[in-house]
């Protein structure tokens, strides 16, 4: 079975009116994160206001990516393979169970 590849979401995440945290893709079709009944009304207000909090975060996240993705244009990489790498290296890196650890610099040259 072919692995879906993520897509990258093109709104914030929104409780949908069958109760399911959802969000809209760049292709344009909604993707369920949460189904409903896995939050109760308390839970979900408290992954909004979490969501909320982090917003600032997540924006200089979003911001690095950015950066990092046009440092990457004067490669022969593709946008494409730039943004895969970009996806699974932080998919790896932020896995509590395999990966780098805190302070890993994943693309860092031997030596440094």
């Amino acid at each position: 079975m072919e692995e879906q590849q993520p897509i990258t979401p093109l709104t914030g995440p929104v409780f949908d009116a069958e109760g399911r945290l959802t969000y809209m893709g760049v292709d344009g079709r909604r993707y369920v994160v949460v189904e409903a009944g896995d939050l109760d009304a308390d839970d979900a207000a408290q992954v909004m206001e979490a969501l909320k909090r982090g917003a600032p975060v997540f924006e200089a996240i979003e911001h690095s990516c950015r950066t990092w993705l046009q440092e990457l244009r004067a490669s022969p990489l593709s946008e494409e393979e730039a943004l895969a790498l970009l996806l699974a290296t932080l998919e790896t890196v932020l896995d509590p169970g395999s990966g780098p650890q805190p302070g890993d610099a994943p693309f860092s040259q031997s030596g440094d």
